[in-house]
């Protein structure tokens, strides 16, 4: 018996060639929308994590959302069963703390965010407040899912002081059990139109959480995958790192954006689980 088999084709969902899935080593997962929506963690997301462990891959979840800390996100994967650890994720509070000691060290920070955020900031060295400082020297603004009346108050007025405004995601929806609810670039418009305001986004789609993840890993462009859900943070984020961009049709992006959008996904999949079918050593080359 020959130890090989032909190839069978792998393509994704607009029949686009996607051997290439075969040689990435690092794959950097958006979460929300994309491996889970809420508590639903999507089918295919264990069966495609393990088999990346298996073959000698590594995964990071690199999330926009700033509402959670890093160990909010652990307690989360436990209850999920998702194998992970600290060096697992990256999201935008780390990125936006990495931008402020290297553009703004030692800077009193406004903070308008969770408490998770603040204390996630406190603890990376950035001195946030929450509250009204004559001696702010910038505003930050994150994604609030305590959001009230009286913190859009207070962030508008302290936007009419001439100091940087930072936002760490420009995402303008989270999905949820039920749909969507705005999210930190909703809640800047509201910022932008009420004081004329608009920030600099640290989060995808800069490609700074993507560069980040491949020095860690020793990894380069072409063994790198970036798998999300939106087009305008994701995609565009994995486009300009320079590598593999993967979209899923599970969360805010719709094929018809996909194909009358000016933004293109390297290749489209309905769900994580066609990804990993993609993978499976049946369907490459190898066989035992």
């Amino acid at each position: 018996m020959p130890d090989t088999i032909p190839d069978m084709e792998i393509t994704d969902y607009f029949g686009a060639d996607a051997a290439g899935l075969r040689e990435k080593r690092l794959f950097l997962f958006d979460m929300d929308g994309t491996i889970y929506r809420g508590e639903e963690l999507f089918d295919g997301t264990l069966d495609l994590l393990g088999m990346i462990h298996a073959t000698g891959g590594e995964y990071v979840f690199i999330t926009n959302n700033s509402s959670s800390s890093v160990d909010d996100y652990l307690k989360k994967a436990a209850r999920m069963g998702i194998p992970a650890a600290r060096e697992n994720f990256f999201t935008s509070t780390q990125a936006t703390a990495a931008y402020l000691r290297g553009n703004h060290p030692g800077a009193k920070v406004y903070c308008q965010g969770t408490r998770s955020f603040l204390r996630e900031l406190r603890e990376s060295g950035i001195d946030a407040v929450s509250g009204m400082d004559a001696d702010v020297q910038a505003v930050l603004v994150g994604f609030d899912t305590e959001l009230t009346s009286q913190k859009l108050r207070d962030t508008c007025e302290m936007l009419q002081r001439p100091v940087p405004f930072i936002a760490t995601n420009p995402d303008l929806a989270c999905p949820t059990s039920f749909g969507f609810v705005p999210d930190c670039g909703s809640i800047c418009q509201m910022l932008e139109n009420a004081t004329g305001r608009k920030p600099l986004y640290i989060g995808k789609p800069e490609p700074a959480m993507i560069e980040a993840a491949m020095a860690v890993h020793g990894c380069v462009r072409k063994e790198t995958a970036v798998i999300g859900d939106r087009l305008y943070t994701d995609i565009a984020a994995g486009l300009n790192a320079g590598v593999m961009a993967i979209c899923v049709l599970t969360g805010e992006a719709t094929v018809r954006e996909i194909q009358d959008g000016g933004i293109k996904p390297t290749l489209t999949f309905e769900s994580v689980r066609d990804i990993y079918q993609c993978l499976l050593p049946e369907r490459g080359g190898q066989h035992e």
